[in-house]
């Protein structure tokens, strides 16, 4: 069985690229009929949504989309802290403006309820979610994402952007802990 290892965990292949290309091209689709006729801004939560947000913008057939970055943390090694830590922010004026804010995963929800209450501060027309990955089973606030990638149980997983403290993001595959690993 193929297995790669990171910081003494051993994690095995959960969903293949090509599998995950579909998926994005489909989410795309979707997108593109439902902000026809808009501007919408895609707001990338760096740093794990960047390798989705890349592949999905590009795939989104709207000649008015613009796209910008969000850098926000709230995750130590395995599990989330709690404490959402904003680093880089928003300098676009969103003011009556579609917002399609691109996560690479929503489980407690708590990041992503912060942000989108933050941005409805300004104003926008809409705000939407779209998460490559979303962990139904974690999730502790209102937040329903509008753009599901795919769910997926409460695992840790890495590849495609989500890492391990900093690792792994580079993967094109996504990996999920081995069972052997469970806590």
């Amino acid at each position: 069985m193929r297995q790669v290892t990171y910081k003494g965990l051993t994690f095995v292949p959960y969903l293949e690229n090509d599998k995950i290309q579909a998926r994005i091209k489909e989410l795309a689709a979707k997108i593109t009929e439902d902000c026809k006729g808009t501007r919408p801004l895609f707001l990338c939560v760096l740093n794990g949504a960047f390798p989705f947000a890349a592949d999905l913008f590009r795939a989104v057939q709207l000649e008015d989309a613009e796209i910008s970055f969000i850098r926000l943390k709230s995750y130590e090694g395995t599990s989330s802290t709690g404490v959402v830590k904003e680093v880089l922010g928003l300098s676009e004026d969103i003011a009556g403006r579609t917002v399609i804010v691109i996560e690479d995963i929503v489980d407690t929800g708590k990041t992503i309820a912060n942000l989108v209450g933050d941005l409805k501060k300004q104003n926008p027309s809409d705000v939407k979610i779209a998460t490559l990955l979303f962990k139904p089973e974690s999730l502790q606030t209102d937040v329903k994402p509008d753009y599901v990638g795919f769910e997926i149980p409460s695992d840790f997983i890495i590849g495609f952007g989500l890492d391990l403290d900093g690792l792994a993001r580079n993967l094109p595959d996504i990996w999920v802990l081995s069972p052997e690993h469970d806590q």
